[in-house]
């Protein structure tokens, strides 16, 4: 059976960026679903910290992950793994060579967006944020 030459190969899908999971992490609304769920889960770090000095570096990190994974829905491993409170690199062994790379390029395109994300949270906080006092002159 000849292919017309329109048609697209099973392969050339597969290469297709807008076609692949990663790309899912581009789009705006996936973009502004993990926002909503980093700031839920920021907000609850700093409740449950119950101090006034801010969170540690490692609660903010395990917060932005466990939203990263929430808003992947369970539908990787890598997400998987990180809501099961196991390390990363567990989930992934024993998969086949194919299925690691697109496990691998989804988990860096949820990364970039959690860099993107955390950039425009930080913005918005120091646009907010009260200047600083000028430096005082010492004469």
């Amino acid at each position: 059976m000849a292919s017309s030459p329109t048609s697209t190969a099973p392969h050339d899908r597969k290469l297709d960026p807008a076609a692949s999971p990663a790309a899912r992490w581009r789009t705006r609304r996936e973009q502004e679903s993990y926002s909503s769920k980093l700031l839920d889960a920021l907000r609850l770090v700093r409740a449950a910290s119950g101090r006034p000095s801010p969170a540690s570096s490692r609660e903010v990190r395990h917060a932005a992950d466990r939203a990263l994974a929430v808003a992947a829905r369970g539908r990787s491993r890598w997400s998987r793994a990180i809501l099961a409170s196991r390390a990363r690199a567990c989930a992934l062994r024993r998969l086949a060579f194919p299925a690691l790379l697109a496990e691998a390029s989804d988990y860096i395109a949820a990364l970039e967006m959690q860099v993107r994300a955390m950039a425009a949270l930080a913005q918005a906080l120091q646009s907010v944020a009260p200047a600083p006092p000028p430096p005082s002159s010492s004469s």
